[in-house]
């Protein structure tokens, strides 16, 4: 039996296993992938000590960091996604995934959030024809076409400056008449040519048979049709929490409650940090701190007993 199995591979599951190797728990580390949402931005300007870095990148520091200090204390099950956390009635737990089984005295829970999906006509039938969530993995494939992005805030107005770099036009939808993206980069993002934003906009169908052709939308309550070819959706994100629901408390947003002074959970020997839990901010580097917090408290917990 493990002493600890941290669940997660974006910068808060990566720092409590760093955490957890320096103190010489045994731990079991799940991950389907590494880098978290940040995987999808072109340039990462706010990881501390960083002064720039893609996604990607940064992806795979995380992970080189983590595989040089794992040594015989860390154990690493990448590529692995967990389905669900049950009592081992031996006084820990049983972590599931979709290829294998760990036992551990403890877990820790750090698996962010995902991308929420349109949910409009045409948008499950034309996903990967068209629409995509991934400005920075697909724009290249845009290339003098005109697209629409969906949303309003730093992640739509990021993916729109990427795609300016590649497309013929971008249209940029907001559902209110304000943006929730930085002011900076809202008024350096219009500033571009062929850059359109329409506030006030409601998506209300994507058009086409094999590939996207258009969409349809309500702008003040009237409806609009414009031609584009591709749909990029960066309209949040939703907490990579359900197969953790039955064992942990959660709030009205599926966000795991925790005691933001330990990051315990509800449940006695599960801790949680980062996207997944309900703090009040998320960011990298905040959730990377909380998952420290968290693994000193799990060490502290262990070592009490």
């Amino acid at each position: 039996m493990y002493d600890l199995a941290i669940i997660g591979g974006g910068p808060a599951g990566v720092a409590a296993g760093v955490y957890a190797s320096r103190k010489r728990l045994k731990t079991v580390f799940v991950t389907r992938d590494w880098g978290g949402q940040s995987t999808v931005s072109a340039d990462v300007q706010n990881w501390i000590g960083t002064v720039s870095i893609s996604g990607l990148d940064l992806a795979q520091k995380l992970e080189e960091h983590l595989r040089a200090y794992a040594a015989d204390v860390v154990t690493i099950a990448a590529g692995e996604e967990v389905t669900k956390i049950t009592d081992n009635k031996k006084g820990g737990f049983r972590v599931a995934t979709d290829q294998n089984s760990y036992e551990a005295k403890t877990v820790l829970i750090t698996t962010g959030s995902h991308r929420r999906k349109l949910t409009v006509p045409g948008a499950d039938r034309l996903e990967h024809k068209g629409i995509t969530y991934c400005a920075s993995c697909d724009g290249p494939l845009f290339t003098d076409l005109d697209v629409a992005v969906i949303g309003g805030g730093n992640a739509a107005f990021e993916a729109a400056a990427q795609l300016l770099a590649y497309t013929k036009s971008v249209t940029l939808l907001n559902r209110s008449a304000e943006f929730r993206a930085d002011p900076v980069t809202v008024k350096k993002v219009l500033a571009h040519p062929k850059m359109k934003a329409v506030t006030n906009a409601e998506l209300v169908e994507v058009k086409g048979e094999t590939s996207v052709t258009g969409i349809v939308f309500k702008e003040n309550g009237v409806a609009k049709e414009i031609v584009v070819q591709g749909v990029f959706a960066e309209i949040g994100s939703l907490p990579t929490t359900e197969f953790a629901a039955s064992l942990v408390e959660l709030d009205e947003y599926k966000r795991i409650k925790i005691d933001p002074w330990t990051q315990r959970t509800s449940r006695k020997g599960i801790w949680a940090a980062g996207d997944c839990t309900n703090i009040k901010y998320h960011q990298n580097n905040i959730a990377a701190g909380d998952a420290v917090r968290a693994l000193e408290d799990v060490y502290i917990s262990i070592n009490a007993k």
